[in-house]
This record gives C-alpha cells, structure tokens and sequence, in this order.
C-alpha cells in the first residue's frame, strides 16, 4: 500500500499529494485517565486508528489521502482529579488546532477532515472548526470517529448503545490494536453509570461535572463483555463512514 502517514513521508511526495488534492486527515485525541484497565493514550491510539482505516479504504479505492501526525491533547479538565492527564485551556486548543490547519493549508493541500476521539472536544471542535474555516479561508470539517460509525456501533455492543468512557467499545477497539495495554485482570472492576456524550441534546440544561463525581471507577458504560472481535468491527464501521464521506 502507498505511505499515508504525513510523517512517514518526505516533503516532496506530500508536494505531489497535494496536488493530486487530496484531504488530509487529522486525527485529534486526549491523553487522560481511562479507568483501572486502559492506558492514558487511548483517545489518541484509536483517532489515528480510525484514520489510518479510513485511509486503507480509500487508497483500495485509487483515491489520494494523507492522514496529519495526531493531536494527543485536547479538553479533559474533567479527568484531571483522576490522575494522569493533561489538559489544555479553549484559547490554547483554538490556537493549536487553527496554526496546525494553517500549515496543512500551507503545505499546499485544501482539504482538511479533524478525525476527534475524545467526547470532551466536542462541544468545542464544532464551534472551532467553523472559526478558523472562517480565518484560514478554507473548509475545514470535522467528525468524532465513534459519531461518524455510530448506527454500526450500536449494533455491535452488547451492553450499550453508544461510547462512553473506558467502556465496553473503547476497550474492544484497545483490545484490537494494543492488547499488550489491556489489563485484562481489571476488567471486573471496569464498570459505571452510563452517561450521554456532551453534544446530546436531550439534556435541556448542561451543567459541567468532575468526571469523578460521576464514577468513582473512572469508566462509564460496562466494559465486561468488550473483546477484540468488537473493537475491530467497531474500527472498520468507523473508518469505512468517514472513507465514504471522503469520497462522496
């Protein structure tokens, strides 16, 4: 398969992408705890999986395309009392994300998709991303991987409908790609109370929470029943949409 991945390649041949247009992706994650059974990076690990599925799927299809080195830190003050996470302020997440778009769009390309797998930056990506469309002069999309697969996923879990936090889908897709950082002798303990992501419009009123006020596990959701098996399906239903998409 030809390289993909931005930082795998020299100047010249992304020169040469860009002028075949192609989009590049940005995967962007968080770097935060994720119960007693996950690494910290799991955000980060599986927003540049999906890419580099979504990518697979359109270079299998003749279609340019390069996936951006990600962006492991995002919003997660929520996580912090937890341990283990770093977080960063609106102001400093804007500037980062719109000076990292700039140097894509300066690198000759024209298309950007922000590939998000943190629910923290969602609220906060919607509105970014049409900011900085606005200061760059260029579209600049955005989708979180597990929204962009979400009618799949659900099909998928057994225990839930959607992701949630150290859950049933983001063990499954941990257990897929790095089970070496699974701790599968914690799996037990690995249990919540089911939440909504912050973009969920069924709730009237948003009223921010410390993740620890909400479970003392650090998980939301059952992660159980999660299993390699899951976490590959849940990944290629993901990359396959955003792939689509891209392709349209």
């Amino acid at each position: 398969m030809p390289e993909i991945l931005w930082n795998r390649m020299t100047a010249r041949a992304l020169k040469e992408l860009a002028a075949q247009d192609a989009p590049v992706l940005l995967p962007v994650g968080s770097t935060e705890q994720h119960g007693p059974h996950l690494p910290t990076g799991v955000d980060d690990f599986l927003s540049a999986e999906a890419c580099r599925r979504a990518a697979g799927v359109m270079v299998a299809q003749g279609r340019p395309v390069v996936v951006a080195p990600s962006l492991w830190c995002g919003l997660a003050d929520h996580h912090v009392a937890f341990g283990g996470t770093f977080t960063l302020t609106l102001a400093t997440y804007h500037a980062l994300l719109r000076d990292v778009c700039r140097s894509i769009l300066m690198a000759g390309f024209s298309k950007i998709l922000i590939v998000n797998g943190h629910g923290g930056n969602i609220t906060a990506l919607n509105a970014i991303s049409g900011e900085i469309s606005r200061e760059l002069s260029a579209p600049i999309a955005v989708t979180s991987y597990f929204m962009a697969g979400q009618e799949r996923i659900a099909e998928i879990l057994e225990d839930q409908d959607t992701l949630m936090h150290a859950c049933e889908g983001e063990t499954s897709m941990a257990m897929a790609i790095a089970p070496d950082l699974v701790d599968e002798g914690r799996l037990a303990e690995a249990v919540g109370p089911e939440i909504a992501l912050q973009s969920d419009p069924s709730e009237a009123i948003h009223v921010p929470r410390p993740f620890h006020t909400v479970t003392s596990s650090g998980v939301a959701g059952d992660a159980r029943r999660a299993s390699a098996e899951k976490g590959e399906a849940i990944l290629d239903a993901c990359a396959e949409a955003i792939a689509e998409w891209l392709m349209k």
